[in-house]
């Protein structure tokens, strides 16, 4: 549940589902139980769902008139102050609901948002939450906000919200600029860094939101990372050595949780954090394998991985909590079909040490030894090397030097390249 601060006062809400052609209202449900846990997660309590059979979304209302006016008479009798609907709004839609329920309106993506907010620690997260908010509330300044004074505040109007429903949009543009200018430099400044690293080999821990990433992260190697039950405790990536044995150490590196409809503006913005995914040499796809959804789950996470073009990648899939499922016999399918994978409960330690190794084994399998022969004077190419790769040993004869090295798959390529480019000088 959500920890909610002394005296906050947790706001009432209705979240609304449509079941459009083709689809299943069990589907809508499960996407509903989501939404009241992102409701909590935010700070509200869930008190009604509604969901509407449509064959085709009414462009001014979303929902059919009739069905909006109902919605209207449900808020009143039910006190609420908010109405969560699961799908994106247009700016119409949202003004047009609005002026009918006298309440203030969200979608999925601006709860989101609004949880990104009230999570986001660091200046790279507050950045990227503060531009995603900004792109979000664009063309939504057109409507009326009279009941969203930054007196009465609440879910959907942190951070930015509060203070730049005020302005114009010559004035939020200008900001998204600057924040996009800031977001550049702080890549750059990532980039950098994974320069410095880039001969360690790189383990990314990837999976929906709420599965135990942080936990694996903190068995594995006692990160003390913020571990929470609720989803997106999260946000920025964490980075820890993980001791695999007397002479392999990799990187380990944590990684902000994906969720359904994950809205496109917002993964564009954590570009930056995600792309310590990108550059990985190796992903875990943690799963929460007490989820009943748990392979539509894996489907979700296995769409954004092809989004950002990675789902090439070599894959660990990692069923975490196994310490808590009823139906042992999921177990034998998954072994069967989920290859290479591994089963554990990181919250009580079990099977971490098997965890441990299979890591090793695709390290190992990935890891090569090679033997390069250079021009003795060639000391910026084997500076870059040194980069790139665990040097093991230098023979010095002649004019040559014989490198002996060990390094992943894709940068032996890049060393091959550089060889070659030495040669043609």
């Amino acid at each position: 549940m959500q920890t909610i601060e002394p005296g906050e006062k947790r706001e009432i809400a209705i979240v609304v589902g449509i079941v459009g052609p083709g689809q299943e209202r069990d589907a809508i449900n499960d996407n509903l139980d989501e939404l009241e846990l992102l409701a909590d997660t935010a700070g509200a309590i869930v008190v009604e769902r509604v969901i509407q059979d449509r064959h085709r979304l009414d462009p001014a209302f979303m929902l059919g008139r009739g069905k909006i006016e109902e919605l209207a008479n449900m808020t009143k009798y039910l006190d609420a102050d908010l109405i969560i609907f699961d799908d994106d709004l247009s700016p119409v839609q949202v003004k047009n609901i609005e002026s009918i329920c006298r309440n203030k309106v969200l979608d999925r993506s601006g709860l989101i948002l609004d949880i990104f907010a009230r999570n986001a620690r660091t200046r790279e997260a507050r950045t990227q939450v503060e531009l995603a908010q900004l792109k979000y509330l664009l063309p939504r300044l057109t409507r009326q906000w009279t009941h969203l004074s930054r007196q009465v505040g609440g879910i959907g109007v942190r951070g930015p919200g509060e203070t730049q429903l005020e302005v114009d949009r010559r004035f939020i543009r200008k900001r998204i600029g600057v924040l996009e200018r800031e977001l550049e430099k702080i890549s750059t400044q990532r980039a950098n860094r994974r320069k410095n690293r880039s001969a360690i080999f790189k383990a990314a821990l990837v999976g929906y939101t709420n599965v135990g990433k942080s936990t694996i992260l903190n068995t594995l190697t006692d990160a003390q990372v913020l571990v929470e039950d609720r989803l997106f405790a999260t946000l920025d990536s964490t980075i820890r050595a993980l001791e695999l044995s007397d002479h392999r150490r990799i990187l380990l590196i944590d990684t902000v949780g994906f969720i359904r409809k994950l809205p496109h503006h917002l993964v564009a913005s954590f570009k930056s954090t995600l792309e310590e995914a990108v550059n990985a040499d190796l992903l875990l796809h943690v799963i929460d394998i007490t989820t009943p959804a748990f392979r539509e789950q894996m489907n979700t996470v296995e769409m954004v991985l092809k989004e950002l073009n990675i789902n090439d990648k070599p894959v660990l899939k990692v069923f975490n909590k196994i310490d808590a499922l009823e139906d042992r016999a999921v177990l034998n399918e998954l072994k069967a079909s989920e290859q290479p994978c591994v089963f554990i409960s990181a919250k009580r330690g079990i099977f971490m040490n098997e965890l441990r190794d299979k890591i090793r084994d695709l390290v190992e399998d990935q890891v090569r030894d090679m033997t390069v022969t250079l021009p003795i004077h060639a000391s910026k190419v084997l500076s870059q090397i040194h980069e790139l790769a665990d040097i093991l040993n230098i023979e010095y004869h002649g004019s040559t030097a014989i490198v002996k090295l060990k390094a992943n798959v894709d940068n032996l390529r890049r060393i091959e390249r550089l060889i070659a480019v030495k040669a043609q000088e």
